[in-house]
């Protein structure tokens, strides 16, 4: 039989886990559909990594997130949202990935998984944006040498490792690899180090820069990638350098092809749309939650700044049950 809901919550990362906790709280049923683990891109995120934001900050459902450090690591914040699940009693359906979304003509949302159906009144997808890197399209990027998802620095010790990007991602993974011995060879497409990075970390890239520890090529770009080597495009010219590992940390998108097939309609500079007032999209009752909204923009929204949503799309479904 096919499991029926108040609402669907596609996407089990804090902000949909934050929705979860407000549907509870306004006594609807609801279930949250994972295809990964729980709080999936976090657990992907690099090992040692910082947030920028305040623990305080990436707090939901009123628990208090506390950490012995100003700015909370990937660890603490991969086990804070488990104990939020946890005291929650969250209904979770991880490891299922969301394969159809349809709206029937009475107004219901019919959802096919890799696994059963389900029918809810509402859906919300909060899918974030970690899923699906931007790829550079380059001959030589299937090769296993080459990443897209930066773990953790060990692997790389001693290596010549070229990292490309200019923000946090490629910052942190360019240093944490150089102090574990690797030579690291920064690629930059602008002409300079990026402006989101983390105050506290510019100094420090910028340093080894100086010293010549971290060779970087500003405007430049990579061509191709070979078993022991990497082809770059420079403003001096076209060069190849020794290479054991290609860490591309080049931006992640939205599942646009997931917005399209439930007809969320999009914007000119490919944002979906929505009503900011109630996250609503062009179809009644789907609404988007967390960093999804800025489509291409992955800089516009954080967990800090879109925990509102879920208030925002609550306060919404309680005002049309009111008028039902």
């Amino acid at each position: 039989m096919m499991e029926e809901y108040d609402v669907l919550i596609i996407g089990a990362g804090p902000i949909g886990m934050a929705c979860a906790i407000e549907a509870r709280r306004a006594g609807l049923s609801y279930i949250i559909v994972e295809k990964g683990a729980l709080v999936n891109s976090l657990y992907n995120y690099p090992v040692f990594m910082t947030f920028f934001s305040t623990s305080q900050r990436l707090e939901i459902g009123g628990v208090p997130f506390v950490s012995i450090n100003p700015k909370p690591n990937r660890n603490e914040a991969v086990e804070y949202y488990r104990r939020v699940a946890e005291k929650f009693s969250l209904n979770l359906h991880l490891f299922e990935r969301v394969d159809q979304v349809e709206k029937n003509a009475d107004g219901n949302f019919e959802v096919q998984t890799s696994k059963t159906r389900y029918r809810s009144r509402y859906v919300i997808i909060s899918t974030g944006f970690y899923d699906i890197p931007v790829m550079m399209n380059i001959p030589g990027e299937s090769l296993p040498k080459v990443t897209h998802y930066y773990k953790d620095p060990h692997l790389y010790a001693f290596q010549n490792v070229v990292v490309v990007g200019a923000n946090n991602s490629a910052i942190d993974a360019a240093l944490e690899t150089y102090r574990k011995g690797a030579n690291v060879t920064l690629v930059i497409r602008g002409g300079e180090i990026g402006s989101y990075v983390k105050y506290w970390v510019r100094p420090d890239i910028e340093n080894r820069i100086a010293a010549g520890e971290i060779k970087v090529y500003f405007q430049s770009e990579l061509t191709s990638i070979e078993e022991t080597a990497v082809h770059l495009k420079t403003p001096d010219g076209d060069l190849s350098i020794p290479n054991d590992f290609v860490i591309a940390m080049t931006g992640y998108q939205p599942d646009f092809e997931m917005l399209n097939r439930l007809g969320v309609r999009r914007t000119d500079d490919q944002r979906p749309a929505y009503n900011p007032e109630t996250m609503e999209t062009n179809m009644e009752g789907l609404y988007l939650a967390g960093v999804v909204c800025g489509g291409m923009d992955t800089h516009k929204w954080y967990i800090e700044n879109s925990r509102v949503h879920a208030e925002q799309i609550f306060a919404d479904i309680n005002n049309k049950k009111t008028y039902q």
